[in-house]
């Protein structure tokens, strides 16, 4: 528990601390103190000051987070007992924002310039996979090459698979014109256009619900012998010998790889780094096959709505599956409850997936909630949004023609 006399003069301490930094500047091997050394004594006396009142911050928004994180864990030992939540539970608030001395426009432009030549000097960060990349490694390390089909036919197959599960027209077009911006294709890598191809990977996210490679290695855990199974199935009932042997092969391909799904803990960090390795990537590529694909990201969100119903939360608009895609399961459950929606969105994402992400950002949980419905409601007249409802209806009608 921190008392507020403890606070104030533990912020003394850091602000004394953060100025001997600076004065001791320019004896450090850091960046700050090799330009420092470069300027004259006005200039690195201003400048000294400056990142003393940066470090100074930044020792303020560890302890904010300090907070936080220990909040979490609070309410993780409290959400395992199923006891209910309240104000006293969050951290208030939001990360302080900056407002110390700032550099004189021809120092931060030569302080800008001076960090932009010493990031030249250092090998630029591997670049993340893309599309290319998942195909290439299923080929190589499980020699599948996913079936390709038209836009239009997999969006249907993934409208006959969420109307039978019970998700609704309106949950599943949300959620894709809020992932995809409703233009998005069922090989959209997210940081990539869907229309243009321009861009460079962002992260692993790829199709319509944007499953990252450990969610592919989750969902082929928990699904894959049913997805066996149903391949089996399609080719014992397959209209002639060749489509028989291609379901056939499928079925055994995917065997291979739920056996290298299954061969680590059935843990989600486990399943994020089997799902950064060239298998992962593999594993991944499924979201892309026409058969596989639509059932994987549709089984995603129909567990999504599955734990909803467990915790009581019978019905969920796209907004609020969206949400627990967005925060993770559990925490998207909690931030619906009156506490939650009350409470500031730090208390909900880490440190630097807040600063990322800018819908999130000084927020409440009920003003996220209706930022990610304004977004979803927009993007529901781009093209792709307009063929996927067009596409349900279709679908809808032909099952209830049978």
């Amino acid at each position: 528990m921190r008392a507020a006399g403890v606070a104030g003069w533990l912020r003394a301490a850091m602000l004394f601390a953060g100025l001997l930094l600076g004065q001791c500047l320019p004896a450090q091997a850091s960046l700050e103190g090799q330009f420092a050394a470069s300027l004259d004594t006005g200039e690195r006396r201003t400048f000294e000051r400056y990142i003393a009142a940066r470090r100074f911050y930044n020792l303020t928004l560890d302890e904010f987070w300090s907070e936080v994180d220990d909040k979490r864990a609070l309410r993780r030992k409290k959400r395992a007992a199923d006891q209910p939540m309240t104000a006293k539970d969050y951290a208030i608030g939001f990360p302080p924002d900056y407002s110390g001395p700032r550099l004189p426009p021809a120092l931060a432009k030569a302080w800008a310039q001076y960090q932009e030549k010493d990031a030249a000097t250092k090998p630029p960060p591997e670049p993340r996979p893309g599309v290319e990349d998942f195909l290439a490694h299923a080929k190589q390390q499980f020699a599948f090459v996913p079936e390709r089909i038209p836009e239009r036919e997999f969006k249907r197959r993934y409208a006959r698979e969420a109307l039978r599960v019970g998700l609704t027209k309106d949950q599943v077009v949300r959620v894709y014109a809020l992932e995809t911006s409703g233009l998005g294709t069922a090989d959209m890598v997210a940081g990539i256009h869907p229309i243009t191809r321009k861009g460079t990977p962002i992260s692993t996210a790829i199709g319509y619900a944007q499953l990252l490679s450990a969610n592919s290695t989750s969902e082929l855990v928990k699904h894959g012998p049913g997805f066996i199974g149903r391949l089996k199935q399609m080719a014992k009932s397959a209209p002639n010998a060749d489509a028989a042997k291609r379901y056939e092969r499928k079925a055994q391909i995917l065997s291979r790889m739920l056996a290298v799904a299954k061969s680590v803990p059935n843990e989600w960090s486990r399943h994020v780094a089997l799902g950064r390795t060239p298998k992962g990537y593999g594993i991944h590529a499924i979201n892309i096959d026409g058969d596989i694909g639509p059932w994987l990201q549709v089984l995603k969100l129909e567990g999504l709505k599955e734990l909803a119903e467990k915790k009581g939360k019978m019905r969920l608009t796209g907004a609020e599956i969206e949400l627990m895609n967005l925060a993770g399961p559990g925490t998207g459950l909690e931030m619906m409850t009156p506490a939650g929606r009350a409470a500031s969105t730090p208390n909900f994402f880490e440190r630097g997936a807040y600063g990322r992400n800018t819908i999130v950002r000084g927020k409440t949980g009920a003003e996220l909630l209706k930022a990610l419905d304004e977004r979803m409601q927009t993007n529901l007249t781009n093209e792709g949004a307009v063929v996927f409802n067009q596409v349900f209806d279709e679908v809808a009608l032909e099952m209830a023609r049978r």
